[in-house]
């Protein structure tokens, strides 16, 4: 499955089939949630949480090429992510873009 940010793939004619979507929400383990709480007093990257949002688009991504298979798609364009807090230590990530179906010319 192609995934692009672009709304046209080089070459290709394409049909659209529609949006889809894929999403999760993940939170880290409440010891990791409190090192990392210190960690926010002195300065630094948090890894825990980087390694959490990377999990989490991960995850958002491949629901969002499930959904795309299941229409019969071709690729995915004009993807785009989306996170947002939900409480303190959890995050939403939502994958969504435009599921496409090459045109054959024949």
């Amino acid at each position: 499955m192609l995934i692009v940010t672009t709304e046209h793939i080089s070459g290709r004619e394409i049909e659209v089939l529609g949006m889809v979507k894929g999403s999760t929400i993940q939170s880290k383990h409440l010891g990791k949630d409190i090192s990392q709480s210190f960690k926010t007093l002195v300065g630094g990257e948090l890894k825990s949480y980087n390694e959490m949002m990377n999990e989490a688009r991960a995850l958002a991504t491949k629901r969002m090429v499930q959904e795309a298979e299941q229409l019969g798609a071709d690729a995915i364009v004009c993807v785009r992510y989306a996170s947002a807090a939900v409480m303190q230590g959890a995050a939403e990530v939502m994958a969504y873009g435009t599921a496409v179906k090459y045109c054959s010319h024949g």
